[in-house]
C-alpha cells in the first residue's frame, strides 16, 4: 500500500497588514489551508488582491505570520513564534521577469547557487539540468540572446538545480504572449513531472492553472474558496463565485420539476439523483458556451447579438426571447450575420444548480 506523504502543509494562515487609513489591520490571507503532496502541482488562481503571492512569500520566509502555521516535510517552519531563514528551507523560486544575471551565461546562471559545490562539480550539475530542460546547445549563450521561453526554461532549471523540496512560481508566464504561453505551460509541466518536483504556481489565468496543475485553489479576499482537481472546478464548483470564475457562462432561471429535471427557457435539463432541491424550487442553473449547441432545424431560435472570430469557431452571445443573453461555441463554418436568428440546442452532460 502506497503512502501519499505531504510536503507542504498549510494550516489556518493568517497574514495582516496595517491599513491605509492607519486604523486597524488589513487581512491580505486569512483561514488559509492548504496541503501538497511529494511531487504534486499544486496553483493558487486568483486576480490580483487575492492574496496568492503572500502565500508565496510566506512560504519562503518573506512574510511573518498573524496566525497559523506552514510546515515542509512536517517541519515547522514559520508560526506566530518560529520563522526558519529562507535560505534554510530548501525553496526554489522562479520570479515573473526571471531574474537572470545578465552579465552570466546559461551556464553560470544555473550554477550561480551551487555554492556549497566544486567548480567542477557546479558545472557538471548545470549541465545536468541544462540537458532536463533541453537547453544543452545555449550553454555559453547570454540571457538577451535567448527568447523568453529559452529565458524561462533557464530560471527554472536555476531553481530545480540546488534539488530544493519545493519550487514556487510567481506569474511564470505574465511577461510572455499568449501562444507562448501555452505551449510553455505543457513543457514545464513535463519538466516537473519527469523530475517529480513538488510545485506551487501562483496566476490569475486558469488555463494556465488548468494545463499545469494537479490540484487548483480559486482565491477570493484572502481565502481558498475551493481546492480541487482542474476538471472538477469546472464541472462541479461549490458556489456562483467559482462557477463565473471557472469558464465564461451565464446563469438562466429555472424551476425544478419531477423526474430530477429543471425547466429553463429552452428545455429540460436532468438533474444529478442527489441534487438535494424539492419540485417547485427556483434555482440558478449555469449555462457555459459548451453547452449551447447550433442547430439549425431546432425549433429554438435565439439572435445574434455579437460574435468573435477564434479561428475553429465563433463565440457567440446570443439573446434568447425573454431578452436573456447566453454565449455558445459555433465551427467558424457557421457564420452568421449580427441580428440573424439560429437554431439552438441544450448539449449539457453535468447541470450545475445552485439556490437561487
Amino acid at each position: 500500500m502506497n503512502t501519499v506523504h505531504t510536503l507542504l502543509s498549510i494550516n489556518q494562515l493568517e497574514i495582516n497588514y496595517p491599513s491605509r487609513e492607519g486604523s486597524g489591520n488589513f487581512s491580505a490571507v486569512r483561514e488559509l489551508n492548504l496541503d501538497l503532496a511529494h511531487g504534486e502541482i499544486g496553483c493558487l488562481l486568483g486576480s490580483s488582491g487575492s492574496g496568492k503571492s503572500t502565500v508565496l512569500r510566506a512560504i519562503c520566509g518573506f512574510e511573518p505570520l498573524t496566525a497559523g502555521e506552514i510546515r515542509l516535510h512536517d517541519r515547522v517552519v514559520s508560526s506566530t513564534n518560529i520563522r526558519i531563514p529562507t535560505n534554510q528551507r530548501r525553496v526554489g523560486m522562479v520570479f515573473q521577469d526571471f531574474a537572470l544575471f545578465p552579465h552570466l551565461n546559461v551556464l553560470e546562471n544555473i550554477a550561480f547557487g551551487l555554492t556549497h559545490l566544486s567548480s567542477k562539480e557546479r558545472s557538471l550539475v548545470a549541465l545536468k539540468w541544462l540537458k532536463r530542460v533541453a537547453l544543452s546547445d545555449k550553454a555559453n549563450a547570454y540571457p538577451y540572446e535567448l527568447s523568453g521561453g529559452q529565458q524561462q526554461r533557464v530560471a527554472l532549471a536555476r531553481a530545480m538545480a540546488p534539488e530544493p523540496s519545493l519550487i514556487l512560481l510567481d506569474e511564470p508566464f505574465s511577461s510572455l504572449d499568449i501562444e507562448l504561453r501555452e505551449r510553455l505551460a505543457s513543457e514545464m509541466r513535463d519538466i516537473l513531472k519527469s523530475n517529480n518536483i513538488t510545485t506551487l504556481l501562483v496566476t490569475h489565468d486558469q488555463y494556465e492553472a488548468f494545463a499545469i496543475a494537479d490540484k487548483v485553489g480559486v482565491m477570493a479576499e484572502g481565502k481558498i474558496v475551493q481546492w480541487d482537481t482542474p476538471y472538477d472546478l469546472y464541472h462541479k464548483p461549490i458556489n456562483h463565485f467559482v462557477a463565473e470564475f471557472i469558464g465564461r457562462g451565464v446563469f438562466l432561471k429555472g424551476v425544478v420539476q419531477a423526474n430530477n429535471q429543471v425547466s429553463i427557457e429552452i428545455g429540460l435539463l436532468d438533474l444529478l439523483q442527489n441534487h438535494g432541491n424539492q419540485i417547485d424550487d427556483v434555482v440558478d442553473v449555469l449555462l457555459r458556451a459548451d453547452d449551447i449547441l447550433h442547430e439549425d432545424n431546432s425549433p429554438v431560435q435565439a439572435e445574434v447579438v455579437s460574435k468573435t472570430f477564434r479561428g475553429a469557431d465563433f463565440l457567440y452571445t446570443l439573446k434568447l426571447q425573454s431578452g436573456v443573453e447566453i454565449l455558445s461555441l459555433v465551427p467558424s463554418h457557421h457564420d452568421h450575420a449580427i441580428g440573424e436568428k439560429i437554431g439552438i440546442q441544450l448539449i449539457v452532460d453535468h447541470v450545475i444548480t445552485f439556490k437561487r
